[in-house]
């Protein structure tokens, strides 16, 4: 029997039917299309939450899309695996004319899409990416010398200045919806089945709010409020369009758009200076001697420091996956400098626990807490977490809500002392880096 001549479309950071750049030109290719997921075993088998909330996250995005598709008389076809194996399945059951993807810019994507590359060329099938989860990406924001931006101002300026609104304009994808391959609704693999069950967890909702964003650059650094857009999921897994986003963002709050300039900025770093992903950007801060004491790092893990600002942004991140933006860079600036804890043992945490984790935005943020990133904070700049708590939660809405006993005899007394702390920092990094004779 002859197999159906198809395109296929691969959704990874990317899950939804509209406003989707390669999933545009998959449905403009002269054959239908048959759009495909697929549950990395590389990357689950190294999750260690039988309940991580990230998979049940994805897992919803799916129904919802195979739930559109149902509407079109076609069907999502999800696989668990090893993507170069996933690809041999589906060339055995369908003449593979051309596979469509979206650009992904982390280091294992960027190997994982080469392997497939060269599967697919041997098999005379063309693998057509295309960018679409940032605005600049790459190499196209650069500086007048030719060269990528490490410092964020000049970048920004770059990138606004570059900015036309066509950069902006959305995808009509829903124009060629017509041309999915017709078949009925495959089901979708089990979360059990792979080894998950569903999080009990209320996603944000997909909704851009015009007063958050109105009012995020008086609120954003308050985490008692509702300042800030809680989209930061719905970027990372693709569920909205960051063109939506940025469109929203010109027209109502140029603080918001700065935010999102960030996230390009950091994929740019990462993509342009790989060694970032685990190594400290700025190479003479791998001297650093670390302490590294694991009772204290768990005590930090658990909201158990005696610092209650760093302590609710801790429990807040345990108990729902989420951490306030300047929470994060307490808590970051707290282990690091405080305690002087390698910023990776945080990245990594954080990595395990963020429902929005990104690698190159958290890695960004933990290098630019440890002073050791690209335009990150100079060393000397350490956060007080006492100051901190006057500026931002005065009146203790949010460390109550997250540490009511921090008032009672039960509560640990603080890990570190402040001066303390903040001198053995200061000692410790300008060792590190004196230069050598």
């Amino acid at each position: 029997m002859q197999k159906p001549a198809v395109s296929v479309f691969w959704f990874r950071r990317d899950l939804r039917l509209h406003d989707n750049a390669a999933l545009t030109k998959a449905l403009q290719s002269a054959y239908p299309v048959v759009p495909i997921f697929i549950f990395d075993k590389n990357i689950l088998d190294d999750l260690d939450d039988r309940q991580d909330r990230r998979v049940t996250f994805i897992y919803q995005a799916l129904e919802e899309m195979q739930s559109q598709l149902a509407h079109l008389d076609s069907s999502l076809e999800v696989f668990y695996g090893f993507p170069l194996e996933v690809f041999r399945q589906i060339t055995e059951k369908y003449e593979v004319k051309v596979v469509f993807t979206n650009h992904d810019y982390e280091p294992y994507a960027i190997t994982r899409d080469e392997t497939i590359q060269k599967f697919l060329k041997e098999k005379g099938i063309t693998f057509h990416t295309s960018k679409d989860q940032c605005i600049f990406e790459k190499k196209e924001i650069l500086s007048n010398t030719g060269t990528p931006y490490t410092v964020f101002t000049p970048y920004s300026k770059k990138w606004l200045n570059t900015l036309t609104p066509k950069h902006l304009e959305s995808y009509p994808t829903e124009r060629y919806w017509g041309n999915f391959y017709k078949q009925p609704q495959q089901k979708i693999i089990s979360l059990e089945a792979m080894g998950f069950e569903r999080a009990e967890q209320n996603f944000p909702p997909k909704v851009i709010r015009e007063d958050i964003l109105r009012n995020y650059a008086e609120r954003r650094n308050f985490p008692a409020v509702e300042g800030t857009s809680r989209l930061g999921v719905h970027l990372r897994f693709g569920t909205i369009s960051i063109r939506q986003l940025a469109q929203q963002a010109q027209k109502l709050n140029a603080t918001f758009l700065n935010e999102l300039i960030w996230r390009d900025f950091y994929m740019m770093i990462l993509y342009n200076f790989p060694h970032a992903a685990t190594q400290a950007f700025r190479k003479e801060y791998e001297n650093i001697h670390w302490r590294n004491n694991e009772e204290e790092f768990a005590k930090w893990c658990e909201g158990k420091t005696g610092y209650p600002i760093v302590d609710a942004g801790m429990r807040e991140l345990n108990a729902t996956g989420y951490m306030h933006n300047r929470v994060r860079m307490i808590t970051a600036s707290f282990l690091t400098k405080h305690l002087l804890i390698d910023w990776r043992w945080g990245e990594a945490y954080f990595a395990k626990k963020l429902l929005d984790f990104d690698l190159a935005a958290n890695n960004g943020g933990w290098q630019w807490a440890s002073s050791s990133g690209c335009d990150a904070a100079p060393y000397f700049r350490i956060f007080n977490p006492t100051e901190q708590t006057k500026k931002f939660d005065p009146e203790l809405r949010y460390i109550k809500q997250w540490v009511p006993e921090f008032s009672e005899f039960s509560y640990p007394k603080p890990i570190v002392e402040h001066t303390f702390a903040r001198q053995r920092a200061l000692d410790t990094y300008k060792n590190a880096l004196k230069p050598e004779k």
